[in-house]
């Protein structure tokens, strides 16, 4: 092998290192490979998930990755002999360093990791003095240009006057990715930052996967509103079913990159490049992969590729630097050209935009992108957005284009994000299994004297939309599931509703055999097959639930996340909520954590609460 040919393996191993190819490690205790391996746990001896551990060669600097799996295990191989320095990040634990590791020659050498929680104190204070920040004046910080739409949180609605509730589903999970970039970086995110309906589903509800006969599985359970103990709490839960990867339609992806000046920091381009590689080390033959990028023009710099050829892949997107304006328009027409002219009938065609969201040049504005966007959906080519970075994210812009794209928006804050949207739900991400997916829920008022949805305030339809097949809606990827909250205030209650006069000339009427059921509520259910203009409907009935049944894990977690939203949110509507009653209903489910999703919930919200507690202390005007 000659020193250029070595020179060139070596950098892709180290890439393929870097990224994780085979995914979280799997430690097998062979001792006959070069490297590192070991166990990382926190101060009690407990496992701790999704570590990433890194060993960085002292005399060239070169880096291998990988993240610790279910049992805290990490294992790095291939590393060329000599000196290394051992790094450990995770959120919620202190960075950890051991300098000075040797690797030896056709040996694994055993080290083991004991990391400790972070002191958020610590983390916070300057010169002796916490920094806290007026979280009601976000928009006041001239480095800062993020946008975000207004969230009108909406009231109790009479089920006399108001019986039918009609919103469609949301999939999009960015909402709780930025707000976690927000907490890391000792900041209360801005209330309209906060969905509610994204923090809620972000998080694996272990629903059943649906019968056999039908495309769906919906789930109903009533309880108690831990917020408010006098009213109770609906949880309606969706998924649709899961399609291995090897058995997902060819994809035809386009990929669009941003690669403006406005890209060039570190959370940016560089870690939009290496989520990219994550995405394209899971590609199959079959696949087709064309990259067009936009700074002050768009180009095409990929011609449509197989996914066989993962090098050449990865070297394109290496080569990829940040400069320039922004003619995203231009380069979301690129994009769909490219994708129409690769068009595979059956298959999976998708534009994947990533950027910070900031256009400023051509074809800007939100409604001629959505026109645009929208024509393209019709010819059956969807949009993924993924936003990176801080300072400048057009949350609010790119939330609408993947809404209007029949696709869905994610947050990529850090590479175990990637991994998440990329790898391990990349059938829910790239293949759409239902379209215009609609709720309506209409309540029984022997049963229930009002309502409140949780969250969608930017999905709601009107009532008679439901049945309307022209109206677009939300969709559903393969193995995707969507969990809505209903706050109601049980019939006979006597707490103050807004109202309106009674009317002068009709007057709502119980049907007969309502008073005497158990019946709560009915949830239809209206979608599309990928490739169908009809509706079809599914229809489930929530009885009220038998005296002393105890709530599902997946009621007590959603409701612990709405609940943190709803502090988060400062919502006018939080009755009793508490970060601490939250954090003590996320602790008692984490037996089954996968991932060490719920451990790092109860970071953010230990850090929120003292952020909130902070903030509340420092004398107005004074962040």
């Amino acid at each position: 092998m000659t020193k250029q040919a070595r020179g060139r393996s070596v950098w892709r191993f180290g890439l393929i290192a870097l990224l994780g190819l085979s995914g979280i490690s799997t430690v097998t205790g062979a001792k006959d490979f070069t490297g590192l391996r070991g166990r990382v746990v926190d101060i009690t001896g407990a496992a701790i998930v999704g570590v990433t551990v890194t060993a960085t060669r002292v005399s060239t600097g070169l880096t291998y990755s990988t993240a610790t799996n279910r049992a805290g295990e990490y294992e790095l191989r291939g590393l060329l002999p000599g000196a290394y320095t051992l790094t450990a990040e995770v959120v919620g634990f202190k960075d950890y360093e051991k300098a000075g590791v040797i690797v030896y020659s056709q040996s694994s050498r055993r080290v083991d990791i004991t990391m400790e929680v972070s002191d958020l104190a610590g983390a916070i204070t300057v010169s002796g003095t916490v920094a806290t920040f007026n979280v009601n004046d976000f928009s006041s910080y001239d480095f800062n240009t993020e946008e975000y739409a207004t969230i009108d949180e909406s009231g109790f609605s009479s089920v006399v006057t108001r019986p039918l509730s009609t919103f469609s589903i949301d999939v999009d999970t960015a909402s709780y990715a930025n707000l976690r970039r927000f907490l890391h970086d000792g900041l209360l995110p801005p209330a309209d930052a906060v969905r509610i309906e994204e923090l809620i589903n972000y998080f694996d509800y272990d629903y059943p996967e649906p019968e056999e006969a039908e495309p769906f599985g919906i789930v109903t359970e009533m309880g108690r509103c831990p917020w408010s103990p006098a009213h109770r709490l609906v949880h309606i839960g969706l998924r649709s079913r899961t399609v291995a990867t090897a058995n997902l339609p060819p994809n035809n992806l386009v990929f669009l990159l941003d690669v403006s000046g406005s890209m060039d920091d570190a959370d940016k381009l560089p870690l939009l490049k290496k989520a990219f590689s994550l995405l394209t080390l899971q590609l199959r033959p079959q696949d087709s992969i064309s990259i067009v990028v936009y700074a002050g023009a768009a180009g095409m710099v990929l011609p449509p590729t197989s996914g066989a050829q993962k090098d050449k892949i990865l070297a394109t997107l290496s080569h990829l630097e940040a400069g320039g304006s922004t003619a995203g328009g231009a380069g979301i027409r690129l994009a769909y050209r490219l994708a129409r002219q690769n068009f595979i009938e059956g298959g999976n065609n998708r534009v994947i935009l990533a950027t910070d969201g900031d256009f400023n040049v051509g074809v800007s504005s939100d409604g001629q992108l959505v026109k645009l966007i929208e024509k393209e959906r019709e010819f059956g080519i969807y949009l993924t957005v993924l936003g990176f970075g801080m300072g400048n994210l057009k949350d609010s812009k790119m939330e609408k284009l993947a809404d209007h794209g029949n696709g869905n928006y994610a947050y990529i804050d850090s590479l175990l994000e990637a991994r998440r949207v990329l790898v391990e739900q990349m059938g829910a991400t790239l293949l759409t299994v239902a379209k215009d997916v609609k709720l309506q829920v209409e309540f029984n008022p022997a049963q229930v004297r009002a309502y409140r949805l949780i969250g969608y305030e930017n999905r709601r339809l009107r009532d008679e939309e439901f049945n309307d097949d022209r109206k677009d809606a939300g969709d559903l990827g393969a193995g995707h599931s969507v969990t809505a909250l209903y706050e109601v205030i049980p019939a006979g209650s006597d707490a103050p509703l807004p109202g309106v006069d009674p009317l002068r000339y009709q007057q709502a009427t119980l049907r007969p055999g309502a008073t005497g059921s158990d019946e709560v509520l009915t949830v239809k259910l209206r979608y599309k097959p990928p490739q169908g203009l009809a509706s079809r409907l599914l229809t489930r009935v929530l009885e009220r639930p038998v005296s002393g049944e105890v709530p599902s894990e997946a009621f007590r977690i959603a409701a612990a996340v709405a609940e943190f939203g709803l502090c988060l949110r400062d919502s006018p509507y939080k009755g009793e909520a508490d970060y601490d009653r939250a954090f003590e209903q996320v602790s008692q489910t984490l037996g089954r954590d996968t991932g060490g999703r719920r451990s790092e919930l109860l970071f953010l919200i230990r850090t929120a609460k003292q952020l909130a507690t902070e903030s509340d202390a420092s004398p107005a005007g004074n962040p």
